[in-house]
């Protein structure tokens, strides 16, 4: 067996359930393991969720306790699908369906139509602005692009809050929704846009969902049909979830309780689409038997980029933010976050452009950098700064890799070579499988030095040099391959969606850069009034806003910088402040880092001592790092206190003191000197986190297991303000 084999794009399947297990961490080997009943797991970001979930669906698959066919796994996008059916293929796993939750309903749609309603399904309009048009056109109102596009949100927000039409009014104003138009008239045209549906005996993408959703609402044999064939489900991004999945979600589950969830509250930044985080924050109440798993080792970033990262939703508040997660970076020391401020967006256009050249000429290679905005309109300036500075770059958002014209004419070229084999004169002295692929490459027109400047021809480049460097990893892997064999490799791709990456700067916006990541990001245009976005005028909105900042903050894996212009053009009077997100974390901007999110581990549900199941699992091993600095902690007491002893504390001083008093008490009942009870530094400890759950408490070192059973449940009292002392008559 050579190195090679063990290529990253390649590879070898487990030989053995249990060798399914080996190199996960032990939060995700509990995740891997816990295959039965009810199952939350909390995963911050680079925390390494699609690994644990995958890994446990192909456990499962490979011990034989889930049959493939019997589980569905759900995601939101096409792109997260793909990734986890690619993951499963790598695992042994390759018969589970991976979807997202439009996908499979549609398919579900497709097969029981027929028997349900009768005839052939409605043709599926994917773009509805055309129609939600001339709806408007009927109601006699006038829109413009723009408006267009909102009052088609609207629409697509109603349907998945389940808001009829003469509902919608009323939905808005109990949701303190910021309608983009007057509430009534949007109903009038959300109404009129339905019953052109009806006319025209066509159906669109939350349709799909809602017609699903009635048909197991209204026959039960055929909701018994779909339960049989799937009796294990896995949701992905489950803060992301509207209520009308959700609804789909029970009806496909049924009595059964198979479910295992995954998401992280405070990556919920599509609310204005009808995602809530609620369904997450409360499983554990709808599922009380739940075990509950909490990753927090940060396998994607530095210590400095998570420290800003805890930094800014220490300062959140709102549900969300009293469960967040408390990151600790697995990766060794990197360079500061940078802060720059500029005069106008033209220059910090050009001064971003003029850093990511620099990162290029250091060895950073462009397709790990990113620039990151709020909104798709200021990405122009952007891409100009790029290419004026030689840069290539992509836009997040563009036809999918396998859909783009170049490279299905190359597929097709690819294989008509691979089928004539040595019969091809274009493969004449092409001895190895890259020099085949070149010279397939070549005669459509590509050569090896890229072309000048930017657009469509550079971006056809790209995508045909992704090919090229894909065979020389697929030949570097296993030696030997063929043509024939890339082809079926890229069939198989093709398939799940699993495109090789373009090299190439991505300009993407927030929301767009979800669930991605890079070794370089650049944050651009935090300006008060940008990011908070200046709609934005609710408590919930603009902690919404500050979770955005958060998913930009965790997308960069080394280098981060944060950016702002006091003015939007040169000369222009400088107006502009730097988003108030960055108070507290900027040099010189006011308050420390800090904060007590939850610690990582596991909670169990099911019947007996739930704090002695929580101590089970106790603090993640490896390396521990200071959550104010991300220094490395070596001192035992600074290990206790997760922090440097010369780092400020955030401590609750009124907490401490009725710890300290309570520990003076139960002492005395015991007859045992205090530090039998819990030492100083335990106290300070708990003080600094807080902990609201025997999970929480489990965690911190110095709370063992027997004095989690014995003290528990009196300090958590303590915790969450409660006064008095139980159990003073134990020994």
């Amino acid at each position: 067996m050579t190195a090679a084999t063990h290529s990253p794009l390649f590879p070898q399947v487990p030989e053995t359930a249990d060798a399914v297990l080996d190199g996960l961490d032990p939060e995700q080997r509990e995740v891997a393991v816990a295959l039965h009943g009810p199952v939350c797991v909390l995963a911050g970001a680079g925390t390494g969720k699609t690994r644990a979930i995958t890994h446990r669906i192909a456990y499962g698959v490979r011990a034989g306790v889930l049959p493939p066919a019997s589980v569905l796994a759900v995601t939101f996008t096409n792109r997260a699908a793909g990734e986890m059916r690619g993951r499963l293929r790598q695992l042994g796993a390759g018969g589970v369906q991976a979807r997202t939750f439009h996908s499979a309903a549609l398919r579900q749609l497709q097969f029981f139509w027929p028997k349900a309603i009768g005839g052939p399904l409605p043709r599926l309009v994917e773009r509805k602005a055309q129609l939600v048009a001339e709806a408007a056109a009927r109601c006699r109102l006038r829109l413009d692009r723009n408006e267009l596009r909102d009052v088609t949100a609207e629409i697509e927000w109603a349907k998945v809050t389940q808001t009829v039409p003469a509902d919608y009014p009323a939905a808005v104003a109990r949701s303190r929704r910021e309608a983009p138009r007057d509430p009534a008239e949007t109903g009038q045209l959300y109404a009129m846009y339905e019953q052109l549906k009806g006319e025209r005996s066509v159906i669109d993408f939350e349709d799909v969902l809602l017609l699903t959703v009635g048909i197991l609402q209204d026959r039960e044999d055929i909701a018994e049909q779909i339960r049989r064939q799937y009796q294990h489900f896995v949701v992905d991004e489950y803060q992301d979830v509207s209520p009308l999945q959700q609804r789909l979600l029970e009806l496909w589950l049924g009595e059964r309780d198979s479910l295992c969830v995954v998401g992280d509250a405070s990556q919920t930044i599509y609310s204005f689409t009808g995602a809530t985080p609620d369904h997450l924050l409360d499983f554990r109440t709808r599922h009380p038997r739940a075990t509950v798993v909490k990753l927090v080792r940060d396998y994607r970033s530095t210590p400095q980029v998570v420290h800003l990262a805890n930094g800014l939703l220490n300062q959140a508040s709102g549900r969300a933010a009293d469960h967040r997660l408390e990151l600790i970076s697995q990766r060794g020391t990197g360079p500061e976050p940078v802060y720059a401020e500029y005069g106008d967006e033209p220059a910090e256009a050009e001064g971003t452009a003029r850093r990511v050249r620099d990162l290029i000429a250091a060895g950073v290679p462009a397709g790990d950098i990113a620039v990151l905005y709020r909104i798709n309109a200021q990405s122009e300036v952007y891409e100009q700064a790029l290419a004026d500075a030689g840069v290539p770059y992509q836009l997040r958002g563009a036809e999918r890799f396998f859909e783009r014209r170049e490279v299905r004419e190359t597929l097709a070229a690819l294989r008509g070579a691979a089928r004539f084999g040595a019969n091809d004169s274009l493969l004449d002295g092409a001895d190895d499988l890259p020099a085949q692929v070149r010279a397939v490459l070549s005669g459509q027109g590509w050569s090896s030095a890229p072309p000048a400047g930017s657009g469509a021809v550079r971006d056809r480049w790209e995508s045909l040099a992704a090919l090229a460097r894909l065979a020389d990893d697929f030949s570097a892997a296993r030696p030997g391959v063929t043509l024939a064999d890339l082809v079926a490799e890229l069939d198989e791709r093709m398939a799940a969606q699993h495109a090789p990456t373009v090299q190439g700067v991505t300009l993407a916006s927030l929301h767009a850069a979800k669930g991605l990541e890079w070794d370089a990001v650049f944050l651009v245009g935090l300006t008060d009034g940008m990011l908070p976005i200046t709609y934005a005028k609710t408590d919930e909105q603009i902690e919404e806003e500050r979770r955005l900042l958060y998913v930009g903050v965790t997308r960069a894996r080394v280098h981060l910088t944060l950016s702002w212009a006091l003015s939007r053009s040169p000369g222009g009077r400088a107006s502009r402040v730097p988003s108030r997100f960055l108070k507290g974390l900027r040099p010189g901007s006011g308050s420390r880092l800090g904060g007590h999110g939850a610690a990582g581990g596991v909670e169990r549900g099911a019947s007996g001592g739930p704090l002695a199941a929580a101590a089970a699992r106790r603090r993640p091993r490896g390396p521990v790092r200071c959550r104010v600095c991300g220094a490395t902690l070596t001192e035992a007491g600074a290990m206790k206190l997760l922090r440097c002893e010369d780092c400020p504390s955030d401590m609750d001083e009124g907490l401490y003191e009725r710890l300290h008093a309570w520990r003076e008490e139960r002492a005395r009942a015991l007859g045992q000197p205090a530090y039998c009870v819990f030492t100083e530094k335990t106290l300070m400890a708990i003080a600094e986190r807080v902990p609201a759950t025997g999970g929480e408490l489990a965690v911190i070192a110095g709370v063992g297991a027997r004095k989690l059973d014995r003290f528990g449940a009196e300090v958590l009292s303590i915790c969450a303000g409660e006064e008095g002392m139980t159990g003073a008559e134990d020994d």
